[in-house]
């Protein structure tokens, strides 16, 4: 889950102050924070949520082997959006949540695929953990901003993602078919939730009077 915050000044090549030198135009941390404040990064990180949900309600009798891989390729894209991401926060010491998060995206998804063969509960834990943690981050990242817009959206996805880990976790499944129908039923509406967000950050900024859509926008 995504959460941005208010519009904030312009940052990297495009936003030097008169007189001041622009950045070069290869550096990496200016262009991963211009990626990390843009709504659009938001919007890709929600059809990355949204595509292997759908893929899983669709085809609900993949075997364990395929669960795991859509799973797993699911929690690395999402780590990468979210590393990006973090690079969007105005201030560096609000970017240890983001971090954390998504180290802990991408160490779950290397797991999925490393061992694509265990058992329903293990891959169950796994994606149960990461939404249960990802939940509560993104609800301490929404109580503490003090500039976020939408605060209700945010908080939303905060306790969506929540909820989706404690089912997981509390309500073991007994085969591949059931696991895939809960575990593509919750990643639908995470990814709708993030599309939320990502359109009240677009919002957000038109309000604001930004001519560029892909303007920076804080985002852990």
């Amino acid at each position: 889950m995504t959460t941005s915050r208010g519009p904030a000044p312009r940052t990297g090549p495009e936003s030097t102050a008169a007189g001041a030198a622009p950045a070069p135009a290869g550096d990496a941390t200016a262009l991963l924070t211009r990626l990390g404040r843009s709504w659009t990064w938001i919007m890709g990180s929600a059809v990355a949520t949204l595509v292997p949900g759908v893929l899983m309600l669709v085809w609900p009798d993949a075997t364990l082997h395929v669960l795991a891989v859509l799973v797993g390729l699911y929690l690395l894209v999402t780590g990468g959006f979210r590393f990006v991401a973090v690079f969007g926060r105005q201030e560096h010491g609000e970017r240890l949540p983001g971090l954390l998060l998504a180290v802990l995206y991408i160490l779950a998804g290397v797991l999925c695929l490393r061992n694509p063969l265990q058992t329903i509960a293990a891959l169950s834990l796994i994606v149960g953990a990461v939404w249960l943690v990802s939940g509560v981050l993104t609800l301490y990242t929404a109580v503490v901003a003090k500039d976020l817009p939408h605060r209700g959206v945010v908080l939303g996805v905060a306790v969506l993602g929540i909820v989706a880990g404690i089912v997981v976790l509390a309500l073991p499944t007994e085969s591949a078919r059931a696991l895939t129908r809960l575990l593509g039923l919750w990643l639908v509406l995470l990814g709708l939730a993030e599309a939320a967000v990502a359109l009240a950050w677009r919002a957000a900024l038109r309000k604001a009077g930004t001519a560029d859509p892909h303007s920076p926008a804080a985002a852990t």
